[in-house]
């Protein structure tokens, strides 16, 4: 593994300490070579920046992509985007749109002149495209689609051509998030119809193997500020300017003004902020345990530190109440787990033993707040504790006093039985390098240790991580989080019952699963979800997504943690920065400029 630079003037010095037998000094640091050579600045090319990102791509499909971060915020836009700061709905590939005033029909004029990164023209041909052909196909495996999903009916918007530059939605009712959805990646009909077109001998089209990692990045057609140049798996990503991108200075100058972006993989976040603080890496999001060191080197590493408030998104332990069957029988959860996590009032205990203040105040270093609902703060639509969201303190009595109730009972040891004698106790599992999320699960592990419950913590590689949860759906409970935004809408892949992202009781169709259950509080959430799309009126809509926030809380499919603060550490060479909760550090990528 090599950079292809020269080492920065700062590490010289370092350098030449390894050329004289300082050994010890990579083996105390735990430094291997490749390591070591990652921390120098590719100065070669100065006008770029460089991430750090603890693991590889997934795919480079944008319709089959369930993980965040991804490529595809950097190579693909939609019709509209979101205002990093305001949330606002603005102009993307369409330049502007009207809506009826019955609000079921909405025509948008996309700009004039668009191309896709091989110079192809783009045109409302690509946008039937992508949502008829991709999101709305039923054997395509796409989150999407379960947003896009109008009313109780779950009928998808008819979405047609008037001219190769106007696209009219006519929707079968009122649904408010319309525009938010229609966000989606536009992807390259010329490229990717055939692929849609040809299937197996299980009628799967062929677009469901079609670019992943291993193809070759230049064939990877996109619409965005940049298209992917090089991945050497282990190592980057590396994205250039599309030149074809349509967005101008008002002088005609185009954008974005940075030659390429540059992902490094680096698998353990102590390693990313070594890289950083060693000038590798031009960005960094701070944790709170790196925080007091970051901000002192401020001026020295002639670097500045953001902070909007709490971070956008969830964290959550949660437990797999799937009591489904595989096709040969076999249950996916061990049936003696399953009743355990089936019963409300051990999730309930569960969620009263887990001391999150403690996790504020030692993992957290006081910079961060609790965490009660699957809806961001930053949402008009959040519900408060103090209007009513239930929450779970820290009570080990109270916890225990729930077991007890719930037929548990306790050895001479203290250990926790069920009604029959077995031990509880469980794998709780997360992604191994976030060392964050590590110590989070070694805090829950002691918590729940104090109510005699026995928790076997296991990071492991995110690509095994998935594969339990996506594919064998056998993990009993993982320790993750999800993405968020303003919009309530984007959840219904979590909350819908046959959403993809329904992560605590997944179906899966192939192999198929018997003996499913679902519980009438899923549907509940589900329906108030849907509610929620169908109107229009603020407060009405508040009430709505109200109502799903406290029977989330009240049945605990999450048990959420802690929000920690939203913090980011940017070079201060890269000018026109205007981070936030909502958007993050780039948001407004094609605008920034590398100081010369």
């Amino acid at each position: 593994m090599f950079v292809l630079t020269p080492i920065s003037p700062h590490l010289r010095p370092l350098r030449r300490l390894l050329s004289l037998g300082l050994l010890a000094l990579v083996l105390l640091l735990g430094l291997s070579s490749c390591q070591i050579e990652q921390f120098r600045v590719r100065e070669a090319d100065g006008n770029q920046i460089i991430l750090g990102q603890l693991s590889d791509p997934k795919t480079f499909n944008a319709a089959l992509s369930q993980e965040s971060p991804n490529v595809f915020s950097y190579i693909y836009e939609g019709l509209v985007t979101s205002d990093g700061e305001t949330a606002e709905v603005i102009p993307a590939l369409a330049e502007s749109w009207e809506t009826s005033e019955d609000n079921l029909r909405l025509v948008f004029t996309l700009r004039e002149g668009l191309r896709w990164s091989d110079g192809e023209p783009l045109t409302a041909d690509d946008v039937i495209f992508t949502f008829n052909d991709i999101y709305f196909n039923r054997r395509i495996p796409s989150s999407t689609r379960d947003v896009l999903r109008v009313g109780e009916s779950g009928e998808f918007p008819t979405i047609q051509k008037l001219d190769d530059r106007r696209i009219e939605v006519l929707l079968p009712e009122p649904f408010s998030p319309i525009l938010r959805t229609l966000g989606s990646p536009i992807l390259p009909e010329h490229i990717l119809r055939s692929a849609v077109e040809d299937v197996n001998e299980d009628g799967d089209p062929r677009f469901n193997t079609t670019w992943g990692t291993n193809t070759p990045p230049e064939e990877i057609i996109s619409n965005g500020p940049y298209r992917l140049s090089q991945y050497t798996p282990g190592q980057r990503v590396r994205f250039e300017r599309n030149p074809y991108y349509w967005d101008k200075e008002e002088d005609g100058t185009p954008r974005p003004h940075i030659n390429s972006i540059v992902w490094q993989v680096v698998e353990n976040q102590d390693t990313q902020l070594l890289q950083f603080r060693s000038g590798g890496l031009s960005s960094i999001g701070v944790t709170p345990p790196h925080f007091s060191l970051l901000k002192q080197e401020e001026e020295r590493g002639n670097f500045s530190i953001y902070e909007d408030g709490p971070q956008m998104g969830t964290t959550f332990i949660s437990f797999n109440l799937n009591r489904g069957r595989n096709a040969n029988g076999r249950p996916l959860v061990d049936p003696i787990k399953s009743k355990w996590f089936n019963t409300l009032a051990f999730r309930q205990a569960v969620a009263h033993a887990i001391d999150r203040q403690t996790m504020i105040n030692s993992i957290f270093r006081g910079l961060g707040e609790p965490q009660n609902s699957p809806i961001s703060i930053q949402s008009p639509y959040y519900l408060s504790p103090e209007e009513g969201l239930p929450t779970y303190e820290h009570d080990l009595d109270k916890a225990r006093q729930l077991l007890l109730e719930a037929g548990f009972q306790y050895d001479d040891r203290g250990r926790l039985l069920d009604e029959d004698g077995n031990r509880v106790q469980f794998e709780l599992i997360t992604n191994a390098g976030n060392q964050t999320r590590e110590a989070m699960g070694a805090q829950i592990r002691q918590d729940l240790s104090r109510i005699g419950i026995q928790v076997n913590f296991t990071p492991m590689d995110f690509n095994n991580l998935v594969n339990q949860l996506s594919n064998t759906l056998g993990w009993e409970a993982h320790l993750l989080g999800f993405t968020g935004g303003v919009e309530p809408h984007g959840s219904l892949t979590i909350f819908s019952v046959d959403g993809r992202l329904h992560s605590f009781n997944q179906n899966r169709d192939d192999p198929p699963l018997e003996g499913r259950v679902i519980e009438d509080w899923e549907r509940d959430i589900e329906a108030l979800f849907i509610r929620g799309s169908q109107v229009f009126g603020e407060e009405e809509r508040r009430e709505i997504y109200g109502q799903a926030q406290i029977l989330v809380q009240e049945n605990l499919p999450f048990i959420y943690l802690v929000n920690p603060l939203s913090m980011g550490a940017v070079r201060n060479t890269i000018e026109g920065t205007r981070f936030s909760a909502i958007g993050g550090m780039f948001w407004n990528l094609p605008e920034l400029r590398i100081e010369e």
